[in-house]
This record gives C-alpha cells, structure tokens and sequence, in this order.
C-alpha cells in the first residue's frame, strides 16, 4: 500500500501560494529541509514550471526553498521518470524482492550522481514521493 499523504498546514500554504502562482493544480507537496515537491495533475508540468522556469524562480524567491515539479502518471513507470525527469531518465524496471516492490530507474550517466545526491539525500526525497503514490518502496539508480 502506498504511504498515507498527510499535508501539514505549512504544506497547504505551499499548494495555495503555488496554485496561485502558476494557475496549476497541486495533488501534492511534500517539504523537505531545502526542498519543496510538488505533485501536478497530468498534463500540467510545463504549466507548473511556466515559461523559462519563472513561476518556479517565483516561488523559491517566497519561499527560500529549491522547487521541485512531477507531473503525476497513473502507471507506476512513468511517474518514477517524470521524478527522475531532470536526471534523464531512459527506463525503468519495476519488480518484487520478497515482500518489497523495488524500482529501478537508468539515468544519464553524467547525471547519475546528483540523481542520488549528497549521501543518497535525492534518491531517498525521491523514494518518498514515489511511495506516497504508488505501492513502491525502494529506489536505486544506475
């Protein structure tokens, strides 16, 4: 079962200023130290981010925090590349190891250490958005 969305009233400040600003709608956040997630209906990534990336320079400016934009997918694949979607994903394979569904995601290998980040800081912020919305558990990236 995928993880339990549970928004904080910080969080729901995040998705008010954010629906405000890029005229997205956002099923998702989830805050990190340095880091906002949000998830957008499908179809609304280029939206979200708008021209040039500026509502996205738009909300770090207010909020002093790194924005991150997913466009959400019902199939499970494709909603772990548009994660990755800035690493350049090129597959993804999803399979059972014992008990736990376990993805695994190819990036461009020059950007297969910031795709993992700081001492797995990326792959595990990924791993939980991941898992908010669908039954995956684990991540790694090759």
């Amino acid at each position: 079962m995928s993880a339990d969305i549970v928004l904080t009233e910080d969080t729901l400040r995040y998705i008010s200023l954010f629906e405000q600003i890029t005229k997205a709608n956002a099923i998702d956040c989830m805050e990190t130290e340095e880091k906002l997630v949000f998830v957008v209906e499908k179809g609304q990534g280029n939206i979200a981010v708008g021209k040039k990336g500026d509502h996205v320079i738009r909300l770090k400016d207010k909020t002093g925090k790194n924005i991150q934009v997913v466009e959400y997918s019902e199939d499970p694949e494709q909603f772990v590349k548009n994660v990755f979607h800035i690493y350049g994903p090129q597959k993804v394979v999803i399979e059972q190891r014992g008990n736990i569904t376990h993805a695994t995601i190819t990036v461009d290998p020059k950007l297969k250490g910031r795709a993992i980040g700081k001492a797995g800081k990326n792959l595990r912020i990924a791993r939980d958005i991941v898992n908010r919305h669908h039954e995956i558990q684990s991540l790694s990236v090759e």
